[in-house]
């Protein structure tokens, strides 16, 4: 079972916004995410995550979304079944075309 969240995530969708907001204004930037961070009782390091998190999801920095990570990694546990399906089978045809092969006794 996880962990409880500690902020809700309206919370962190409101401290993401608003620290979006104030990196895009350079006039007050530099003292808007200690003002938030201390407003809204939010460690800076989990702040920073968020607004990493949101600045991928809207296409601001490189990365992929939550949804599209998700998606990719559901896909990569499919290829790696699958290839291990496959080796199974080589082995199998492997195995019995050895046993066709045998002369009988």
């Amino acid at each position: 079972m996880a962990a409880p969240r500690r902020y809700s995530d309206e919370l962190r969708e409101r401290a993401a916004r608003l620290a979006v907001g104030a990196r895009k204004d350079p006039a007050g930037g530099a003292g808007a995410i200690k003002w938030i961070t201390d407003r809204l009782d939010v460690r800076p390091e989990a702040l920073r995550g968020w607004v990493k998190r949101a600045e991928t999801g809207d296409g601001v920095r490189p990365g992929t979304a939550g949804q599209e990570a998700a998606r990719i990694a559901e896909l990569e546990r499919g290829v790696k079944e699958l290839r291990r399906a496959n080796a199974i089978l080589k082995s199998a045809s492997a195995f019995f075309a050895a046993e066709l092969d045998r002369p009988p006794r």
